[in-house]
């Protein structure tokens, strides 16, 4: 039995062992509390230490409660040299690899689970819709505890969503639409509640901005989430600076989290120094949160057993791998996730995209001159050096940044896969291949602004008023 013990835990990841030694402490304090029989609560207490003495074999570390693995935002590519490092944490992504981030990987060290087919299939029979094209090309890749949502759901138990923005400029990106336009399919075949914060207060403590500026840019952002064509019944969209004062139950879940949450695994978990302010080191609590459904009495009737689900980029992970972890500890549910990739600079996919380079990205206020001329200048191409070689060769479409954004925006399955035989074949010329990328990105920005037009200021209060939505808990 103890071999097969063994056997089991060599195949966990570090985060997997680090998530099983918390779950065997808790089962161990439950046992006491309940005052379990002795002989239950020291084969509990056995299998606590045998779990605690793989974790510390395989990573090096003691386990200390609520900090994970300390290597878990560096991500090494099976090199030695430090330059060949992605580097994925909440506010930098960087690789050296011209195709970006190694996604299998990145599972593998985070500890989180592949969206296989399997869990398509599932989500499609749940919902009786076809599945998302983000879905279908992987670029929501990975999650946690789908599963457990999707028995839920099955069962007739309702979740909620949640995702947020960090309004760091007035403009946003087409890159920042990818987590909404995701999230409001959701919303529509699951039929559930979903709230947006946008984490002014952040971009404030990390920004060099007033705190006005930043509530400023969160009211255009809402404009830009709203244009995305979110139903005003079934969505609440929130200010930090704003919904803290005027929400004791969102106050009193960040106090909780707090508490069980110590400077030196912050320290661990986002690399934070003794010379960063301690805002910063507080904020973590304000984005856990909104995991929790007691933070919306005003919408889930004071209820504290609704799950939720955070569809995001996978950089922000390690907020929610804290909140996984301290969700137990204050009787909370674990939130499940999706995490999708990162959207690629213009300029290819070593970074992701940043709000203050205007070339780096197209965005949502661009005419459609500029989105030609930043798509033929600055996309960077697959191409060879010359058409006789790219006739000959073909293009690569692993780095060709005009063929990623065509995955991300092109709903046309059939026509997408024309293309990358087209051009990996050599038939297709890069300028072409840009073409029907300008093609696609001019009228989708057009209808965006258009959209955009239409929502008020009025519009944007009705949207961040706490209040109740159409549902019933």
């Amino acid at each position: 039995m103890a071999d097969s013990l063994n056997c089991n835990l060599e195949s966990l990841s570090p985060l997997q062992l680090f998530e099983r030694v918390t779950e065997q402490g808790e089962k161990v304090r439950a046992l006491k509390a309940g005052k379990a029989p002795k002989d239950e609560i020291d084969a509990a207490v056995r299998m606590l230490l045998s779990l605690k003495l793989s974790y510390k074999t395989t990573t090096g570390q003691d386990y200390q409660a609520g900090l994970p693995p300390k290597d878990l935002v560096l991500i090494n590519n099976g090199t030695t040299k430090e330059e060949d490092e992605d580097l994925v944490d909440p506010w930098n992504v960087q690789t050296s690899n011209a195709k970006g981030v190694d996604y299998d990987k990145l599972i593998v060290r985070f500890g989180s689970s592949k969206i296989d087919t399997d869990l398509i299939n599932r989500i499609e029979r749940a919902t009786g819709q076809k599945p998302h094209h983000f879905l279908r090309r992987g670029i929501f890749f990975s999650h946690r505890d789908m599963d457990q949502v999707l028995d839920a759901y099955e069962n007739k138990k309702s979740f909620y969503l949640y995702t947020g923005r960090g309004p760091s400029s007035q403009a946003m990106h087409v890159g920042h639409l990818i987590p909404f336009m995701f999230t409001k399919w959701l919303q529509e075949v699951f039929d559930v509640p979903l709230v947006i914060q946008l984490t002014d207060d952040e971009k404030y403590l990390w920004k060099d901005m007033t705190v006005e500026k930043a509530y400023e840019y969160a009211k255009e952002n809402a404009k830009d989430i709203i244009a995305c064509g979110f139903d005003i019944n079934k969505t609440f969209i929130f200010s930090d600076l704003d919904y803290l004062g005027a929400s004791p139950g969102f106050y009193k879940n960040i106090v909780k989290v707090q508490k069980h949450v110590t400077f030196n695994q912050v320290k661990g978990i986002f690399g934070f120094t003794d010379s960063d302010c301690i805002g910063k080191i507080s904020f973590p609590a304000i984005q856990a949160a909104p995991s929790f459904s007691s933070s919306f009495p005003q919408i889930f009737n004071g209820k504290e057993n609704i799950q939720c689900l955070i569809p995001c980029a996978i950089d922000q992970d390690p907020y929610f791998r804290m909140t996984r972890d301290v969700a137990p500890r204050i009787g909370q549910p674990k939130p499940a996730l999706l995490h999708s990739v990162f959207f690629p600079a213009l300029q290819g996919a070593q970074t992701k995209m940043s709000a203050s380079d205007p070339n780096s990205s197209i965005f949502l206020t661009d005419t459609p001159k500029q989105i030609k001329t930043k798509i033929n200048k600055h996309a960077f191409s697959g191409g060879r050096d010359t058409i006789e070689e790219h006739r000959k060769y073909g293009g690569n479409c692993d780095v060709d940044v005009s063929f990623m954004y065509l995955t991300f925006f092109l709903e046309d399955d059939d026509r997408l896969e024309h293309l990358k035989q087209a051009y990996t074949s050599g038939e297709l010329l890069t300028g072409e291949l840009k073409k029907v990328l300008i093609e696609t990105m001019q009228p989708l920005v057009a209808a965006h602004q258009e959209r955009r037009k239409q929502v008020t200021d009025e519009v944007v209060k009705q949207f961040m008023t706490p209040r109740k939505l159409a549902f019933e808990f």
